[in-house]
């Protein structure tokens, strides 16, 4: 009997403490990648920034060969999507939202010699990491903005799902704001859809009626901004600087440089290193970053915004330490406390000056 345990718990130690399987270096001239996208890569916003990232890849590694698919749903479609990459040959399988995660370990359990990478999941495997940006920080510089600029000491923000990302993104703008500008209130309309141009020109609409004189936005195309021009009000993009959808009131906007990840994942693959990592960068890394500012933003507002910045590239601050309260007076962050990543993954409550609740 003592035998027959010893035998057993040597298994199990020889199974658990495997090393995980090693990825052999594939050259820049054999690899194929590949880019699962939800929407178009025309719709300005977040697959055209990905996409961006896809053509920082070409022009850093020539020999690579990328591949994409647009406007795919997030569900077994694109399970079929990626068996179709697959089948062309791609080692490498970049998945751009946060629907497909379920999706992607499916595909991956399936194909264990192939390594995907998960926009915005938590779900890692041995061939499967994730990815995102410490977007937050950007939409906190942001919210400054926007507090510094209203005049009504309200703004409004179009929100795509009720999910973790969309929250946080929300939260940071808010406490932004709210640093600039204490009295400022922000309502929310939220669209339950990551792209929908008509859904999100009436959203923008339907805050300015309920008093914004300021725009925010978690949505994937221009729309917000061209509602915020026809009728006057002021607008703070996303994902790319959407100046040419708001001309005269564009005031900046929170943007992303994918390709910093991705230069970084496709040279690990190609150099042999990669492994299943949580990639979590921010704005001290170039991930993140604000848009050009428009004319109307005073210097004054720009040196609040700086010296925001370096605040949290420096290391000695960020965005969600205490004290901070949720929009029923409850202190969720004490101070001197500050969220966890965890917690900030997790987020499913509103800070203070937030109207409304979250959909259940």
């Amino acid at each position: 009997m003592k035998r027959s345990v010893l035998i057993v718990a040597l298994l199990m130690v020889a199974i658990f403490c495997t090393p995980l399987m090693a990825f052999e270096a594939i050259p820049a001239d054999k690899l194929k990648v590949a880019w699962l996208y939800n929407g178009p890569i025309g719709d300005g916003g977040w697959t055209y920034m990905h996409d961006q990232g896809r053509l920082d890849v070409e022009k850093a590694f020539p020999g690579v060969t990328t591949m994409y698919v647009e406007s795919v749903p997030e569900g077994p479609d694109s399970v079929r999507a990626m068996e179709n990459f697959i089948r062309n040959g791609a080692k490498l399988i970049f998945a751009t939202s946060f629907g497909y995660m379920d999706y992607v370990q499916e595909a991956a359990g399936r194909h264990q010699d192939t390594i995907f990478m998960h926009c915005s999941g938590f779900k890692r495997a041995h061939n499967v990491g994730v990815y995102f940006g410490r977007m937050y920080q950007s939409r906190y510089l942001t919210g400054l903005v926007a507090g510094s600029m209203t005049k009504k000491n309200v703004i409004g923000f179009v929100a795509a799902h009720p999910i973790p990302e969309v929250i946080r993104a929300l939260n940071a703008f808010a406490l932004g704001a709210r640093h600039a500008n204490p009295n400022v209130k922000i309502k929310v309309v939220w669209l339950f859809s990551w792209i929908d141009p008509g859904k999100e020109k009436e959203a923008a609409k339907a805050l300015i009626d309920a008093g914004a004189d300021v725009l925010g936005m978690h949505a994937n195309t221009g729309a917000v901004p061209q509602a915020a021009e026809e009728a006057g009000v002021y607008v703070i993009g996303y994902n790319n600087d959407m100046s040419k959808y708001a001309p005269t009131k564009h005031l900046t906007a929170p943007i992303w440089n994918w390709g910093a990840v991705y230069k970084y994942t496709v040279g690990k693959v190609i150099d042999g290193t990669w492994e299943p990592e949580d990639i979590w960068w921010g704005l001290k890394e170039g991930m993140v970053d604000i848009a050009p500012y428009g004319k109307d933003v005073p210097e004054s507002v720009k040196e609040l915004v700086e010296s925001e910045r370096q605040r949290i590239v420096s290391g000695k601050w960020d965005v969600f330490e205490g004290p901070i309260k949720d929009n029923q007076g409850k202190v969720r962050v004490e101070k001197g406390q500050k969220l966890t990543d965890q917690d900030l993954i997790s987020m499913n409550w509103l800070v203070e000056g937030v109207e409304g609740e979250l959909p259940k």
